[in-house]
């Protein structure tokens, strides 16, 4: 080898040992650009007037009497009122999936992960479509004589929806710390002379409630910050802080946009660090090496016939079966009523015309009109642009964390700071910043529309991909990179060649977390979107739904269908996906 080729391959040599240390360099870099600019920005405004620095914008909201009664108020009343419901329906399900056997129970557990999954503009039509004045409940209702019941725009609707999405969670960490429960422990107290129902209160609830308590805190955390289902079923009338901050961009009020998003933030914050609090105190226990036998739901049989049940087994049986109809109505109701709104007319007749509206909204649509193959094509691009930024800085970040340093709780804190700011702050603090430009000497640098919305988008979605990668890489067996170590792999090799292909049904998984929920990000695009061309299908859905309900219900369909995709790529190699990684 020449003395160039020696000096090239060195040079190479270093590069790779340095490879891992200049790719989180690059991960830190993108998430300053992408998350933490975008909020100062929102920050400095919030506490800025006329240039100077001043307390009054935040002061004025803090002290006005609607924001904190009309808003604040009604924010955090519909976020205890949605807690409480999802808890309420959440719990049957995981004593159903924790203590009993059934076909169908595990498609049934891979269920609980559809609110990480389906775009919450989705949901909202689909209760739309089934609450509203023509919806599907009221034609059930007029069948039997009764109704018309009336719940779109009001806080039941809100507060229904939100249970939609949120008692699955609840069911699935309250699901996983039932199995978790050492039958032994329950053996005693009932050797001890404590009936089944002592057993059960002095036993098992104690060890169930912290998961409860873990289910209730995320639940209030994500419906405070709740927004496209306020918008689409409470509208301006019933508004949360983020439908509020909303409508003050539209209308252009930028800095008292900004100092609500701050004081909004602000409480997310401390919402969610009393959740990452007790949550953090809370792993790790209960884990018990015995878990309760299942039982069977279905009635066991012997040659003389079906066995006789008793009292209490058939009173379980009809409260499983009540259990199952009010899930019917809650959690298929919505969905199955979008698809059948999708495929009927004003007279209740089978039709295509909404499917065809959006064909012809298509071909003759003018320019500033919504049209759905634009939606369709930036949706899957915005996609795949999230894919490119998100799965790689999740995977780094994934890496960072499970590595013991000095600082690590510090970074991880700081990578998981986006799953606390909702995506209202992050798209208003892009638009004011790197959408309107930053100005170097005398140079604006601008970021164009789409270039914006990929960041807004892989600022959600990358944590996902670490919550999954990070559990698997966590378990791996160090001495397998000692041993590639030994045999003079580079770090950033033993990553590539040994690590990741160990982890990657997690790699999969959160790939397609990105990809999912890119496609249903509403609230930053929105923003990011206004005035534009480039509007996802949830935006699309948005605003076919403020004009009529049949096409809006037909691209909500679209959406399904892509969705739906998503889903089954995560059923199939996000099994690690579980409380924890919540």
């Amino acid at each position: 080898m020449t003395a160039s080729g020696r000096r090239l391959s060195g040079t190479l040599d270093r590069l790779e040992r340095r490879a891992l240390v200049l790719v989180a360099a690059a991960t830190a870099l993108a998430l300053l650009v992408l998350f933490y600019y975008p909020v100062a920005t929102v920050f400095v405004e919030a506490v800025t007037v006329d240039g100077a620095l001043s307390t009054d914008p935040i002061v004025e909201v803090l002290t006005d009497r609607f924001y904190l009664v009309d808003i604040f108020w009604f924010t955090a009343k519909q976020a205890a009122l949605s807690t409480v419901a999802s808890v309420a329906l959440g719990l049957p399900g995981a004593w159903i999936l924790a203590r009993f056997d059934f076909p169908g129970r595990e498609t049934l557990r891979s269920l609980t992960i559809l609110p990480f999954v389906l775009p919450s503009i989705m949901v909202a039509i689909g209760f739309v479509a089934m609450f509203g004045q023509n919806g599907t409940l009221n034609q059930v209702l007029a069948v039997v004589g009764l109704g018309p019941v009336s719940l779109l725009y009001t806080l039941e609707a809100i507060v229904l929806a939100h249970a939609f999405y949120n008692a699955p969670l609840v069911t699935r960490i309250t699901t996983a710390a039932w199995e978790s429960v050492d039958a032994r422990t329950v053996e005693t107290a009932r050797s001890l002379g404590a009936n089944p129902t002592r057993a059960f209160l002095d036993v098992v609830v104690p060890q169930l409630l912290p998961a409860v308590f873990v289910g209730a805190t995320l639940t209030f955390v994500f419906t405070f910050a709740s927004f496209p289902i306020v918008l689409a079923l409470g509208g301006f009338q019933l508004a949360t802080v983020e439908v509020w901050i909303y409508k003050l961009v539209g209308e252009l009020e930028y800095a008292e946009a900004a100092a609500l998003a701050v004081v909004e933030t602000a409480l997310s914050l401390v919402l969610t660090y009393a959740y990452l609090q007790y949550e953090g105190r809370q792993r790790g226990t209960g884990q018990g090496a015995h878990p309760q036998p299942r039982h069977s739901l279905l009635p066991a049989f012997s040659s003389l016939g079906p066995d006789r049940s008793s009292v209490e087994s058939v009173l379980t049986r009809l409260a499983v079966f009540g259990y199952g109809v009010v899930v019917a109505v809650v959690f298929l109701g919505p969905i199955v009523s979008m698809i059948l709104a999708s495929v009927t007319g004003p007279e209740g007749e089978l039709t295509l015309r909404h499917y065809e509206f959006l064909l012809q909204r298509q071909a003759t649509g003018a320019s500033y009109q919504v049209k759905p193959l634009p939606a369709i094509q930036n949706s899957l691009l915005y996609a795949l642009g999230t894919l490119l930024v998100a799965l790689p800085m999740g995977v780094v970040m994934a890496v960072l964390t499970t590595r013991r340093f000095r600082g690590r709780k510090v970074i991880d804190a700081l990578a998981m700071a986006p799953l606390a700011v909702s995506g209202i702050v992050v798209g208003l603090g892009m638009l004011r910043g790197l959408v309107f430009g930053i100005r170097i000497g005398d140079t604006r640098v601008q970021v164009v529309g789409t270039v914006a919305i990929v960041a807004a988008h892989a600022v959600a979605a990358y944590p996902f991909v670490t919550r999954n990668v990070a559990p698997l890489l966590g378990t791996l067996d160090s001495r397998l990179v000692e041993s590639a170590r030994s045999l003079g792999a580079s770090r950033f090799r033993a990553l590539l060649d040994v690590e990741l292909p160990l982890v990657w049904a997690g790699v999969v998984a959160g790939a397609a977390f990105a990809f999912a929920i890119s496609i249903g990000e509403f609230d930053a695009t929105v923003i990011l979107a206004s005035g534009s061309g480039s509007y996802t299908m949830p935006v699309a859905v948005e605003r076919f739904l403020g004009r009529r309900l049949g096409p809006a219900t037909a691209m909500g369909c679209v959406l399904l269908v892509v969705t739906s995709l998503s889903f089954v790529v995560i059923e199939r190699y996000g099994g690690q996906w579980g409380s924890d990684d919540v």
